[in-house]
């Protein structure tokens, strides 16, 4: 009962977009030569979903996350967002990277304010930065700095940083993978929990399967580069999930043999 009324709550504060990839081919420069990164990609992420992106390392899972956040430009297809082309970055398309990546010369609460002061609004969004903070669990903290923070505190330091636009795409980068194991278990729930209050659409990179059927309710397996779609696996289970299901284990098993690591 609980975990369908946190369903029900979630669907009802949807403020998440609509993303979709459409034939998109990409490929970098290196030494002179092209080195082909995305090979026909199409994919459709209905606004409110957490979709996870699971391959192997140096697939591409993060260049489509840079095309999402407008950060580059596909060589070849477009990248829609509520059906518009993506031509550029967007306060409402954030991008969290492995590394908090924190001003050290600032403050908790000043490196959240970091957006609306570039934007020209940081007097009006005092009252939405605290809460940022607060959402996150360091009001204690505001004032400290990122040397005074443990490595799940600076994380979530930069989710409140991308949380205080108000996103409805959060585009994250594997931002858990440099914590130890049981910080990284709180942050697992720590991403649910804002996922499931705030109702943006979420895009995760990640190599943890594990992780990935715990938080996400769509798993996408891609190839080695340059990267095609292997599997679109729908994850059908109510949330908080427990890693001993027998659903999540036979999912576990089944992408782990799409992946080549059957055995």
């Amino acid at each position: 009962m609980v975990a369908a009324a946190t369903a029900a709550s979630a669907a009802e504060t949807v403020s998440g977009l609509a993303l979709s990839f459409r034939g998109i081919f990409h490929e970098f420069r290196l030494d002179g030569k092209p080195l082909p990164v995305l090979a026909g990609i199409d994919l459709e992420i209905t606004a409110g979903d957490f979709v996870a992106l699971l391959g192997p390392s140096g697939c591409g899972k993060s260049t489509l996350l840079r095309l999402a956040a407008g950060l580059d430009i596909p060589a070849s297809g477009v990248v829609l967002a509520d059906g518009d082309a993506i031509t550029g970055p967007d306060p409402a398309r954030v991008l969290v990277f492995q590394d908090p990546t924190l001003f050290p010369w600032r403050s908790v609460r000043d490196n959240v304010a970091i957006g609306p002061q570039a934007r020209g609004i940081v007097r009006e969004a005092q009252a939405r930065i605290d809460a940022a903070v607060d959402l996150v669990g360091l009001s204690d903290f505001a004032g400290a700095y990122p040397h005074q923070l443990s490595g799940g505190m600076a994380q979530r330091a930069a989710l409140a940083r991308a949380l205080v636009n108000d996103p409805r795409l959060l585009l994250l980068d594997e931002p858990l993978g440099k914590l130890d194991s049981l910080t990284r278990l709180a942050m697992q729930d720590e991403l649910l929990r804002l996922w499931q209050s705030a109702g943006y659409t979420a895009l995760l990179v990640t190599h943890d399967v594990e992780e990935a059927l715990l938080l996400a309710n769509r798993v996408i397996v891609l190839s080695d580069r340059p990267a095609a779609i292997r599997a679109d696996i729908a994850i059908d289970l109510p949330h908080p999930r427990r890693r001993d299901d027998a659903g999540i284990v036979r999912l576990r098993h089944d992408i782990l043999s799409i992946m080549g690591y059957g055995a």
